[in-house]
């Protein structure tokens, strides 16, 4: 194991062992803890008292973070000529569909969202092979295959995020910046938290929020106390 940074163990040391923190709290202590030299994301892993492996198990939503991700979204809107205008002037940052497609068949996968239609997804759907592994295939339920591409593109640009509970039963979101003020983190978060709350399957049974923690990159994981958090 690598031996830790002078800063790496003061940072460790302001995290009580065995201590679970407001979600207020958690969101202040991450910003102390964070030792990095660039703007570390910060993310939530909650693991849920679901079995994804069961269709009517499986909790996957959308949430539009009220003060974004921080981060520069790269959309590709793979669209019809028609709709190339109301795309460029949302702010995709590629635009076409033909060209794109035979690029990414080439393996060309340099985009963080693709946004479609409805009419051109028998396109898309072939791209499968590449765009599924990397989490890229555009969805219905997420708002990514729509006819209205430009609030589409509006809202991913201005921090809508999609997530899905992964095999283990854990979902994992980026909810912006250690840069950003304590408030704002606590906020994204508790959004995020409230979204995930509202897709409880009927059929999950028990205890839904079995453990919710906050990090950023390469920091400890922060465990937050569930019953304290509003609305869930």
């Amino acid at each position: 194991m690598a031996r830790l940074t002078k800063n790496q163990k003061t940072a460790i040391s302001k995290i009580e062992d065995g201590k679970a923190y407001t979600l207020q709290q958690a969101s202040a202590l991450v910003k102390d803890i964070t030792t990095t030299k660039f703007d570390a994301s910060v993310d939530l892993n909650v693991r849920l008292g679901v079995d994804p492996r069961k269709a009517n198990q499986m909790v996957r939503g959308i949430a539009t973070l009220p003060h974004g991700t921080g981060k520069n979204v790269r959309v590709l809107a793979l669209v019809t000529p028609d709709k190339e205008e109301e795309a460029k002037a949302a702010g995709a940052d590629y635009v076409g569909l033909d060209d794109y497609i035979a690029k990414i068949e080439a393996g060309w996968t340099d985009i963080d969202i693709i946004i479609t239609m409805p009419s051109v997804m028998a396109k898309v759907g072939k791209l499968g092979r590449v765009l599924g592994p990397r989490n890229l295939m555009p969805n219905p339920k997420s708002g990514t295959v729509t006819t209205e591409v430009g609030k589409a593109v509006t809202d991913v640009k201005g921090g809508k995020i999609d997530f899905k509970v992964d095999k283990t039963g854990i979902i994992h979101a980026s909810v912006g910046k250690v840069s950003f003020s304590a408030e704002k983190i606590y906020e994204n978060a508790l959004e995020v938290i409230q979204v995930i709350s509202k897709l409880k399957p009927s059929a999950a049974k028990g205890t839904y929020f079995k453990s919710i923690y906050m990090s950023s990159t390469m920091s400890s994981g922060i465990e937050i106390e569930t019953k304290t958090i509003a609305g869930i």
